[in-house]
């Protein structure tokens, strides 16, 4: 790591560069990026979902959050890299770091490609988009990934989503809209692929104007039946198909006035459609809120999803439970491993949503603790064990995180476990009035949290897609002052957590949709319903710590998972899952 950052200090002494920032992301401003991307861990060694680099001719540092903290203080040990804290109050972002360092007469330089354009205008002094920065050291760079891609059908035609978005060039006077977010690109055209690990998304960009669709997605020669096929089925509804690096013509063809969001927009193609005279209009892109409220089919498979996904999970900790007290020894990995064996043997399961963390005691301290492949910690019939996982299904996308107590708790982890299911409680049941963000209700989550001097660095909940991604917006559930409002057939998370360094982790998650619930003379009101299936462990709980409406609704919930889910269990495992969800 160091001789790859003293590579990059040297080209910055022949260019004349004060500093480079490298982004975690990719031409799309993507979450996850495919593996071509992954330039911050290139440079640092980091794996975090979440971290930005900068280097200066005598600083190195990573920009994170407090998700990756002792997971970022682990892995830039001995590379020369510095942390810096995100999401802390005394919290530095890198546009005031820089602007500290070198005013603002700085000369920057960024991967434009892979630097979102809101980002890079908040960079103090000139900005330089050098394209592909570290081609020059990274030789066995992997290339731009090209999958088969596949049709679905939401319910919804791309047709009728084409003639909406038309709908609003209209109503914004605009001749074309670009849409460059991946998962919205794959709503509008209902096709998915596998271009980036647990993300069932095409890398492409697509533009949308008042006459014409232009899908730029051809990386290769196209050899794949199934994305032949698909792309048959795009050109008789109008689409035209282009290579994937024809974006970089749109600017000196496109006549009009273009919408765009620069919040996924990349600094080199928003540069070049402003300095090559395109008019932009430059917005939040409506399909991002259009695709977060399910129509009746996508809920109806996703509750689909979730009760298969719950069948499998059911079978597996009933596995790990008799494994563990039968004295066998089971690592974290072969436990992820497992889970991964019986969600494939469910119908429509097509792979993992995202990384499975199983982490027990203090691995499960690291919010995203990443599961050692080999020399994996074994898991112990004592303390807690910690899994966070999900699936992608032909009818939707699961993530769901259990905390198992594996045996004798101390008085600290019962406590913990139990708070935080009380404030997993707490906001499961909330009733709130039409209108109401995510960060007003954040609060009922951390309360009992809060009254016992606890917290956690994370989001308590992030939208979810119907097999799309497994963090979507643009709702949420979190601190930050986010003013989109809940609407019915949205659906988020819930997961609150407790992290003690060195010791243990606490974390319960279900996915909840967000349903009608009544009018009353105040107004129009609004609740969740519980999407997942999967018993909480009763085992772990301090009960006195709960009041009745919470002992209620946690036996509410277990009746209904009993019921959902003993028809599909074999006869051992129903009656062992009887005996988990008996009313408390």
């Amino acid at each position: 790591m160091a001789e790859r950052i003293e590579m990059l200090r040297a080209l910055m002494r022949a260019k004349g560069w004060d500093a480079v920032v490298v982004t975690g992301s990719d031409p799309h401003c993507s979450e996850y990026p495919a593996e071509r991307w992954k330039q911050v861990q290139w440079l640092s060694d980091f794996t975090g979902e979440a971290g930005d680099l900068v280097v200066t001719p005598d600083h190195a540092g990573l920009w994170t959050d407090t998700r990756y903290f002792i997971q970022a203080e682990q892995q830039l040990a001995g590379t020369g890299i510095a942390l810096h804290k995100m999401r802390v109050p005394e919290q530095v972002p890198i546009p005031d770091w820089l602007r500290q360092q070198f005013g603002d007469d700085a000369l920057i330089a960024v991967d434009g490609l892979c630097t979102g354009a809101a980002f890079a205008q908040s960079l103090p002094g000139t900005v330089l988009s050098v394209p592909d920065l570290l081609d020059r050291f990274w030789t066995d760079r992997p290339a731009i990934p090209q999958t088969p891609i596949f049709t679905v059908d939401p319910g919804e035609t791309r047709r009728e989503k084409i003639s909406w978005l038309r709908a609003f060039l209209r109503e914004q006077d605009c001749d074309g809209i670009l849409l460059t977010a991946l998962d919205e690109i794959a709503w509008l055209l209902n096709v998915r692929a596998s271009d980036i690990e647990y993300n069932p998304l095409v890398i492409s960009y697509l533009l949308v104007t008042r006459s014409e669709v232009c899908w730029y997605v051809v990386k290769e020669k196209v050899e794949d039946p199934q994305t032949r096929a698909t792309f048959s089925i795009l050109e008789a509804d109008g689409v035209r198909l282009h290579p994937y690096s024809d974006i970089d013509y749109l600017p000196s063809e496109f006549q009009g006035r273009l919408f765009v969001d620069a919040s996924s927009l990349n600094y080199q193609l928003y540069s070049t459609l402003a300095s090559d005279g395109v008019a932009l209009e430059e917005g939040t892109s409506p399909v991002g809120l259009r695709k977060a409220v399910k129509n009746a089919r996508e809920i109806a498979g996703m509750r689909e999803a979730h009760l298969q996904d719950g069948v499998a999970m059911e079978r597996y900790l009933y596995w790990l439970e008799k494994s563990v007290a039968a004295g066998r020894e089971i690592t974290e990995w072969d436990a992820a491993v497992k889970l991964g064996q019986l969600r494939g043997d469910r119908k429509d399961y097509l792979g993992d949503s995202f990384e499975t963390i199983s982490a027990y005691g203090p691995g499960a301290a690291l919010p995203h603790y990443i599961t050692p492949h080999n020399y994996a910690p074994v898991i112990r019939d004592e303390g807690l064990y910690l899994c966070d996982s999900g699936g992608q299904y032909t009818c939707g996308t699961t993530d769901i995180t259990r905390t198992v107590p594996m045996g004798r708790l101390s008085a600290l982890e019962r406590e913990d476990y139990t708070l935080v299911l009380k404030g997993h409680i707490d906001l499961a049941m909330a009733v709130f009035p039409e209108g109401t963000p995510g960060c007003r209700l954040d609060a009922l989550a951390r309360a009992p949290l809060w009254r016992s001097k606890r917290n956690f660095g994370h989001g308590t909940g992030h939208g979810v897609g119907w097999f799309l991604g497994v963090h979507e917006g643009p709702h949420d559930i979190r601190q930050n002052l986010n003013p989109v409002p809940f609407e019915p057939g949205m659906i988020v998370s819930d997961e609150p957590g407790i992290y003690r360094e060195g010791k243990h982790g606490v974390r319960h998650e279900n996915l909840l949709l967000c349903v009608e619930a009544g009018v009353s003379e105040f107004g129009r009101w609004l609740a969740f319903e519980p999407l997942t299936l999967c018993h909480f462990d009763t085992d772990g709980l301090d009960l006195s710590l709960l009041d009745r409406a919470e002992i209620d609704w946690l036996n509410a919930y277990h009746e209904r998972v009993r019921e959902a889910l003993s028809p599909h269990l074999p006869g051992e495992i129903a009656d062992w899952l009887r005996d988990k969800t008996r009313p408390v």
